[in-house]
């Protein structure tokens, strides 16, 4: 495994005992809160302060961030069982965790110890979203770039400190961290019914105006994600930080959707135990033979989801560890497999929600219901651009037998 070269002294973490048994209990003690909150967040298009300050003193934020800098360096899988604890609570806000946070391990791997001393700050306080498409411009100037635009759909970035955005400089998608401030403003307008699901997860566009990035801040998205050493690896010593991000980017996504198949079965349960047929003879739901049947399915179907969003952190850090022991890549091929699995996971955990959405009955349908919002949260997931397999399918096929592939 690399050595690191750090050479300054590391900023503490707030606990240093903390165990990923601990912040594990931590997000599911969290559950009945997120979901009292719901109706407020959804309208907010956010999460509260108040829930956002117990993500701060639970240590979320900072589950991927590098230990040098504050953070807990906990492995993929913790993170994502977490997301999907806190996702059972509120999808939309399970959704925004992840996107506030998992962008730590992109900064920990791409970046080197003097801009990642600078970005994380003294005390290691860091969130940011990211939006890779390259919709804005940077001009190159002494030392760095002015960076200008809106980007869209910026999820994670109610509270955040930065802001990740992509522009194109000389044909190459560039990666801009920009501080959150004078220079960078986050836009209202998500929530309220803006959209027809995922209303809490903080999606807002953000603004950037004339803001200066220094060259050392900025990465080269096409470079993050191509087999390999990275600045980070060397730096912490910890193969994690290998930036193969195609999969992890897509986890943050189905982990939120995958708690809202438990979320769903937990309402469907209430249904079933409280309900009687509607038809005669009239028996408690539960006792009859098609609802035990559809209701075993969803199940298996959520507990698949959850099963598959967990194998695949297992494999990313048994290919990163591969690469520390003996060399061989993580490769290009490797990530999409993975990248492909996710796509999978998220497609059982939708069909989970729509099976439990067909049986909750027409009461579920009306505005304010439980069901009703995850079955709108998981409609969107099923519409996003990364969740589209069939596409990511043929072009991997492709990647397989050395046809040129454009990869998402």
């Amino acid at each position: 495994m690399p050595t690191s070269d750090a050479v300054q002294e590391a900023i503490p973490v707030p606990e240093p005992e903390l165990t990923p048994a601990e912040i594990l209990t931590r997000a599911a003690a969290m559950k009945a809160t997120l979901r009292e909150a719901q109706d407020e967040s959804e309208r907010r298009g956010r999460c509260s302060e108040e829930i956002h300050r117990q993500f701060l003193r639970n240590g979320f934020y900072r589950i991927t961030q590098p230990r040098l800098f504050g953070g807990y360096e906990f492995d993929l899988t913790t993170f994502w069982k977490v997301v999907m604890n806190v996702a059972a609570g509120d999808p939309g806000v399970g959704w925004y965790l992840a996107l506030a946070s998992h962008h730590a391990l992109v900064l920990g791997s791409a970046l080197g110890e003097r801009a990642q001393r600078e970005i994380f700050g003294p005390e290691g306080d860091f969130r940011s979203g990211h939006r890779p498409a390259p919709m804005g411009k940077a001009v190159p100037v002494d030392g760095g770039y002015v960076v200008n635009g809106t980007w869209d759909y910026c999820s994670g970035t109610p509270y955040a400190t930065h802001i990740m955005v992509n522009a194109m400089v000389d044909g190459k998608s560039l990666i801009f961290t920009v501080p959150m401030g004078e220079h960078a403003v986050v836009l209202d307008d998500w929530g309220d019914g803006s959209l027809l699901g995922m209303q809490s997860s903080g999606s807002n566009s953000v603004k950037v105006t004339d803001a200066f990035v220094p060259g050392h801040w900025i990465a080269d998205w096409g470079a993050m994600r191509e087999p390999g050493a990275t600045p980070g690896t060397e730096l912490h010593g910890n193969p994690m930080y290998l930036g193969m991000i195609r999969s992890v980017y897509h986890a943050g996504l189905v982990a939120a959707i995958t708690g809202a198949a438990r979320a769903c079965l937990d309402e469907l349960e209430e249904i079933l135990t409280t309900k009687k047929t509607h038809l005669p003879p009239q028996v408690p739901r539960y006792t009859h033979p098609d609802q035990q049947r559809t209701f075993g399915y969803a199940s298996a179907l959520a507990a698949s989801a959850e099963g598959l969003v967990c194998r695949v952190g297992d494999l990313y850090t048994e290919y990163c560890e591969r690469w520390a022991r003996t060399g061989q890549p993580f490769s290009t091929e490797d990530d999409v497999v993975l990248y492909q699995m996710l796509q999978q996971a998220g497609q059982l955990a939708v069909r989970s929600v729509e099976e439990s959405w067909a049986l909750a009955s027409s009461s579920a349908a009306k505005r304010g219901q439980r069901i009703q919002r995850y079955y709108r949260d998981a409609s969107m997931y099923k519409s996003h651009i990364s969740a589209q397999y069939l596409n990511t399918a043929g072009e991997f096929a492709k990647l397989h037998f050395g046809i040129p592939a454009t990869i998402p």
